[in-house]
């Protein structure tokens, strides 16, 4: 069965959060939700997944699960908060095992924080399959970007997280900890196996020249255009141009406040006596490869 998928664009960090409805019985899943930060004054609000919950209710639909491709850099999750308003479970690739190890030295964080991923309802492996009313989602394991990168196959659609862009913006860097370009290849190549007529959905799109973001483009367009990386590339090409391109990039601008986040499910560190949560700023820290 092929689901029927709702994406709402958040444009302050180009994201796109994917609804996927089983049709027959109006159950659903959210993939990469995200939380409004305002990095001026430190700021969190909901109002872009109030918009998406408030389609969820006019709509009827009953939210399962909440999917995260991996934990992302550049945006926080709104996980816990749609917890808070649903019955969903929160499922992620078991690699934010060492996600969580890598970056709770770099954030200094105390013996408290836990690295074995249970702040997440389930944690996914390659092959695993989740039910969504009467569809199926298989889970696939598509490192490269992060270690703990997984896309999600339901019907004639892929969700693949940002193993891809858009055919005119290209792949995904490579440079975090965890992350490899040869394992990003390989991942790509699996995603292009699955068919040329698979929609794969992005979870962001950077448009240029004032086009419009659009939330999927057809394997077979992919395959073809790609800047980066088409079905022809050769895996030397792509290396090299993957660690060249990677050495001039800037750390996301959310990458401090995005990470503590989401290591943690959407949640926030516990208040301090003041009643405030904080989040850490590791100086000179985030350079190159970490």
């Amino acid at each position: 069965m092929n689901p029927k998928v709702k994406s709402f664009y958040h444009k302050e960090t180009f994201t796109w959060t994917h609804v996927v409805i089983c049709p027959e019985t109006k159950k659903a899943a959210i993939i990469d939700p995200v939380l409004d930060y305002n990095a001026n004054n430190a700021n969190t609000s909901t109002q872009f997944i109030d918009e998406v919950l408030l389609y969820i209710k006019h709509k009827g639909l009953i939210v399962q699960h909440v999917l995260e491709t991996h934990a992302h850099a550049d945006h926080l999750t709104s996980a816990a908060y749609i917890t808070s308003k649903t019955k969903a479970s929160v499922a992620i690739g078991e690699g934010i095992q060492r996600v969580q190890e890598i970056f709770k030295s770099i954030f200094n964080l105390d013996k408290s924080f836990r690295t074995d991923g249970s702040q997440f309802n389930l944690l996914l492996k390659d092959g695993d399959k989740i039910r969504c009313g009467n569809l199926q989602i298989k889970v696939l394991h598509t490192p490269g970007h992060t270690n703990d990168s997984m896309s999600f196959i339901c019907g004639d659609c892929v969700f693949i997280g940002d193993t891809l862009f858009s055919p005119d913006y290209g792949s995904a860097r490579c440079d975090f900890p965890g992350g490899n370009a040869q394992k990003l290849f390989d991942s790509v190549q699996k995603i292009y196996a699955l068919g040329e007529e698979k929609k794969l959905y992005l979870c962001h799109d950077y448009p240029p020249n004032q086009r419009k973001p659009l939330a999927w483009f057809l394997s077979s367009v992919q395959q073809t255009e790609n800047k980066h990386i088409t079905r022809t590339t050769k895996i030397e090409e792509f290396i090299r141009m993957r660690e060249q391109r990677d050495a001039q990039l800037n750390q996301p601008k959310l990458i401090i406040p995005s990470i503590q986040v989401n290591i943690r499910a959407g949640n926030f560190p516990e208040p301090e006596s003041n009643g405030c949560r904080y989040l850490i700023i590791p100086l000179n820290k985030l350079g190159k490869g970490f």
